[in-house]
């Protein structure tokens, strides 16, 4: 690994993830230029670890863990579950999102539900996580998302 490999991994995970990053942390904040100033600490942060320890084979969970260390939140560890669930597996993401599902923060989150439906669909469990799709629609405020939740849980169902 050349020195600027560590570089280059971190722009392009940079590239890919930061619009998700700044709207997770904006939701958790209510302040957007707080939010893509914490998203910043967290690129700042893998700038300073990657080129020492070296990029890690999924630098989206990677970045999502140094973000989780630096703004502890539910929702940053909800995202982290899904950048785990596809780095490792779904088994480990759902871990993740089932350590999450007493948080108050998330009580009345229609995406904890969700992303529990998506990893129990990976993992072949179609009754539970048509009920975790089902009970994301009913969270959501959102037509289009409560459309799609429904359309998924009736597909999981068939």
């Amino acid at each position: 690994m050349t020195a600027a490999d560590p570089h280059r991994a971190v722009e392009a995970v940079w590239r890919i993830e930061s619009a998700r990053v700044i709207a997770a942390l904006a939701r958790m904040v209510n302040d957007v230029a707080l939010a893509e100033e914490l998203a910043q600490d967290a690129l700042v942060a893998a700038l300073e670890e990657w080129p020492r320890k070296g990029v890690p084979d999924n630098r989206i969970a990677a970045l999502y863990r140094l973000l989780a260390h630096l703004t502890p939140s539910p929702i940053v560890e909800l995202n982290r579950a899904v950048a785990v669930g596809m780095a490792h597996g779904p088994e480990r993401g759902l871990e993740i999102a089932d350590g999450l599902r007493n948080e108050r923060a998330l009580r009345d989150y229609a995406h904890l539900p969700a992303v529990r439906g998506h990893l129990l669909a990976e993992l072949g469990r179609a009754g539970k996580a048509a009920a975790a799709f089902r009970q994301a629609a009913a969270l959501t405020r959102n037509e289009r998302e409560r459309d799609l939740f429904l359309k998924r849980a009736t597909e999981l169902s068939a």
